[in-house]
Parts: structure tokens; C-alpha cells; sequence
């Protein structure tokens, strides 16, 4: 199942970008350019999910590890909205453990339940473990609190549900449960309600009336009053920051070297505009994201991993970065502009690609991607939309925002990410996944590259998800054998057996 093609080479060294929580003054800092137990059988996979900016399909973005709740309406009763404290933010402690044992639990991102051995403590904490925990060192994989939280018992989607509620900043989310039987449920719906009373009762004696805590890690959407492409010109954005060139480590440049033609798209966190620069006449696409919305959506880690991997990589293949510097308000990168159009508009005006055109393509994007797992850097959102063409045909992968650093071969994450036609059965499953993820994803943009269509596909997610789970990919006849042998490898669901999920990576592959 070797990829046989020649590589086609371009002058120039491309790269790309991404942001959770940091202060203004980290981003300050670093924005100056480069230089067994018992377990328990989970529920099926299936689920809705999360949209984040750029063009469809839309890229879901979350912690599994912290994943939880349903819709924060339609849930019948009356609730006060209360604070849930961010998962990460709170040690787990030593503290008298008040119950615990086996709950299901709704995933946040994909609405399935997933059976977790959870442990309530005194002190609030409320941690949930895949297999029941041996020792007190075990990582949760759900991590928060119930200080000061809302709690109501009721049958719909399931019997025996209970629901605690909060605000995640200024928004309502939930977090749903459900057990066996209505004794069980009785025990922790008291529990909970015990500690919390408790703790808010100690809260206000010592301090007065409790304060919204942290925010849990999942995300919720949200929408960034958008400027008039008329304005953009015109509005009123300092223009004073500083930036080192990404070769000379010298020049400092900003807003005020660049004249802004015109807008090349706009997203949640702002715009991508096409401008000239003043000095040497050469045309860039400048990422222009608003600070706050940033900290608002909880993607300055996000942000500044995209940073630190345009600043780091330097491929034929990827997008490369010029310059990246801030304003009072903004941060900005100047990148290079690819003008041959994404890769998604093309095959849709031509429907599908000869088998010998994709083998080109996808040698550039195997190339590119295996560079990226040499230096310890997962793609997670390979898709047709992020797949851009030079003036000479040559691919360059773009958008680096969903990329996760220090993953070399048998080190894994588990954030649920990327975009729903695309994602890996391991990220559905709730698994650990490493670099096996992007070598799926490539065998799913050959397939729509050759056969004209996805995989997989379904407008409900519960049923694209089960699709992707438990379906074999199907082939049209008219594709060769090599083709068919090629792309069954890559998207094999187990990622151990998957075509390029071993040691060798890109090597299994071309």
C-alpha cells in the first residue's frame, strides 16, 4: 500500500497558527517573532457538535476529559444559575471522601453517556475516572466542582437523571448524570446538595456571598460584533506594537508598514486581510484576532501554540510566517499569501480529481504532515477548506490553530477537536489518540478527492458519528485497486492497525 509519486518541490519555507486562558502580559511576552481495575462498559459513541469560526464544516473544539452536560435550556424547573470552577484549576484533594461510584455522564460536545467512576469529596471536588482509581495519583479524566451549585433531579432523556447546574462566565451551561435506579440517585442528589450547602455556608461566614469561580474548560459559542467591510480601513485600531523579523531577529514592524487592500475573511476572532507591504511592495495575509474575544472564547493557549508553530516550522508545504506582533488590543500575523484558492473550491467546480492529481496532492500533504509528527506536532483538523494552492499548484496546508505540541510517536492527548466529517473513530470513542489522527484525516480528503464525496456522511451528527464508528468505507467501482488498497489502509478505524500509525509514520505511507 506504498504511495508511489514524485514529490514536487517549491521554493520558499512555509508555516501557520492557534490560543487558552494567558494573561495580556504572558501574550505580551511572547508574541515577539521568531528566533486496572474494575472497569466499566462505556455507552455507543454518538453526539452534536460545536462550531468554531472558519468555513464549513465547522471545527468542534473541547476537552473530552472535561466534556459535560446538555443544552443549558429545555430542562424544566426552576434553577438559580451558579459558578462551576474550572476543572484544571482545582487540585485534586485528600479531603474525606463523601461518596462515590459508577455514574453516566453526557458528553458535552458529542450528547452520548459515558459510564465514569466518579468520587465526591468534601471539599467540592467532583472527579471522574475512566476505570475505578487505584491510587490517589490517577489522573481524572473529569475534574470540577460543586461548590455552590444548583442540583435537580429529572426522566427525560433518561430516567434517573439529575442535572447540576452553573455559569460558565455569563453563560448557563449544565452537566447531566444519570444512575440505575431512583435510590441511587436519591444518594447523590444529596450528597452533592450537602456539600454544596456546607461550603456556601462557609463562604459566607468568612468571606460574604460566594463569587463567580474560574470557568470549566469546554467552550460555548459565541458571536463577535462584526466591522463593516466598508470600515475596515477607517477603524479605529492602535497601530503601535512591535515585532522582530522572522530571519534577522531585527526589523520591528507594525500596522502602520502595511497598506490594507481588502478583506479576505472574517471569523470569531476576527479578520484575515490581504495587504501590501509599504517597504517592499510584497503582498501578505495578515491574521488581525481581538485580545479580549480571545480570553472571552478561552483560547489564549490555542493562540499562542499556533504562534510558537508558525514560528518553529519551515516546510515547502506549510504556510509560512513573516511577522507576528500585538497592538493595545490585537494580535497580528503576517503571513504569506496564497493566491491559487483552497483546494475545497476546486474539486468543487471539478467534482472530482484523476487519480494521478490526488497522488500529487496527497504526496505534498503526507510530506508536510510527517515533517509536522517529526517535530512533535499533531495537525487535528486536516480538511479540504485548510488545504490551500500556490500560484504553482503546490499545496499549502494552512491554519495551524488546532495543533498540539509535544506529541512525539506513543505520547497521546485526548481533546475532543477538528471538524465532524473528518474526525477519527479514536476521537469519538473517548480514546487517547496520537499522531494515527491526521493519517485519517488524509485518507478522508483522498477519498473525496477520487470519489467526489465523504466517506462518511450524515447532516445529523449522532448518525455521521456512528457512521464513522461502526460503518466500512464503501468504494465506487471506477476506482483502481491501488486507490482502494491506499485509502482502506488509512482509514482503518483501529489506529495501531492504520496505514502510517506506526513508528515509521509518513514512511508506511509514500
Amino acid at each position: 500500500m506504498k504511495m508511489s509519486s514524485q514529490m514536487a518541490q517549491t521554493a520558499g519555507a512555509p508555516t501557520a497558527i492557534s490560543i487558552p486562558p494567558a494573561s495580556l502580559k504572558s501574550m505580551s511576552t511572547a508574541m515577539t517573532m521568531p528566533s486496572s481495575n474494575n472497569s466499566h462498559p462505556s455507552a455507543h459513541q454518538s453526539g452534536a457538535a460545536a462550531q468554531q469560526q472558519g468555513a464549513t464544516p465547522a471545527t468542534m473544539t473541547g476537552s473530552i476529559g472535561s466534556g459535560g452536560g446538555g443544552s443549558s435550556g429545555g430542562s424544566g424547573g426552576s434553577m438559580t444559575p451558579i459558578s462551576v470552577q474550572n476543572a484544571n484549576a482545582i487540585a485534586i484533594s485528600n479531603s474525606t471522601i463523601v461518596k462515590e461510584g459508577w455514574l453516566y455522564k453526557r458528553g458535552e460536545h458529542i450528547k452520548n453517556w459515558r459510564s465514569r467512576y466518579f468520587i465526591l469529596r468534601a471539599d467540592g471536588t467532583l472527579v471522574g475516572y475512566k476505570t475505578r482509581p487505584d491510587t490517589a495519583v490517577t489522573e481524572p479524566s473529569n475534574n470540577f466542582t460543586v461548590r455552590g451549585c444548583q442540583i435537580m433531579s429529572i426522566d427525560r432523556p433518561r430516567p434517573f437523571t439529575f442535572i447540576i447546574r452553573g455559569l460558565q462566565w455569563t453563560t448557563v451551561i449544565e452537566r447531566m448524570f444519570h444512575v440505575d435506579d431512583e435510590e441511587e440517585r436519591k444518594a447523590w442528589v444529596d450528597a452533592i446538595r450537602r456539600v454544596a450547602n456546607r461550603l456556601n455556608e462557609e463562604e459566607v461566614y468568612q468571606t460574604g456571598p460566594a463569587s463567580s469561580l474560574q470557568p470549566d474548560e469546554e467552550e460555548e459559542d459565541c458571536e463577535m460584533g462584526s466591522i463593516a467591510e466598508d470600515e475596515l480601513l477607517s477603524e479605529k485600531i492602535p497601530v503601535y506594537g512591535t515585532s522582530t523579523d522572522k530571519i534577522s531577529g531585527k526589523m520591528k514592524v507594525t500596522l502602520e508598514n502595511f497598506e490594507f487592500l481588502k478583506v479576505l475573511g472574517k471569523g470569531t476572532f476576527g479578520k484575515v486581510i490581504l495587504c501590501r507591504e509599504k517597504s517592499t511592495a510584497k503582498l501578505y495575509a495578515i491574521k488581525i484576532l481581538k485580545k479580549d474575544v480571545i480570553i472571552q472564547k478561552d483560547e489564549v493557549a490555542h493562540t499562542m501554540a499556533e504562534n510558537r508553530v508558525l514560528k518553529t516550522t519551515n516546510h515547502p508545504f506549510l504556510i509560512s510566517l513573516k511577522y507576528s506582533f500585538q497592538t493595545v488590543d490585537r494580535l497580528c500575523f503576517v503571513m504569506q499569501y496564497v493566491n491559487g484558492g483552497e483546494l475545497f473550491f476546486h474539486l468543487s467546480r471539478e467534482r472530482i480529481f484523476p487519480e494521478d492529481r490526488t497522488r500529487f496532492y496527497a504526496a505534498e500533504i503526507i510530506s508536510a504532515l510527517g515533517y509536522l509528527h517529526s517535530h512533535g506536532i499533531i495537525y487535528r483538523d486536516l480538511k479540504l477548506e485548510n488545504l490551500l494552492l500556490d500560484k504553482d499548484g503546490h499545496i499549502k496546508i494552512a491554519d495551524f490553530g488546532l495543533c498540539k505540541e509535544d506529541i512525539t510517536y506513543g505520547r497521546t492527548t485526548k481533546t475532543f477537536c477538528g471538524t465532524p466529517e473528518y474526525l477519527a473513530p479514536e476521537v469519538l470513542e473517548d480514546n487517547d489518540y496520537g499522531h494515527a489522527v491526521d493519517w485519517w484525516g488524509t485518507g478522508v480528503v483522498m477519498y473525496e478527492m477520487i470519489c467526489g464525496r465523504l466517506p462518511f456522511y450524515n447532516r445529523d451528527h449522532d448518525i455521521l458519528f456512528t457512521l464513522i464508528l461502526m460503518e466500512e468505507v464503501k468504494f465506487p467501482r471506477q476506482i483502481s485497486a491501488n486507490a482502494r488498497s491506499l485509502l482502506s489502509g488509512l482509514l482503518v478505524k483501529n489506529p495501531k492497525q492504520r496505514l502510517g500509525g506506526g513508528q515509521e509514520d509518513a514512511k508506511e505511507i509514500m
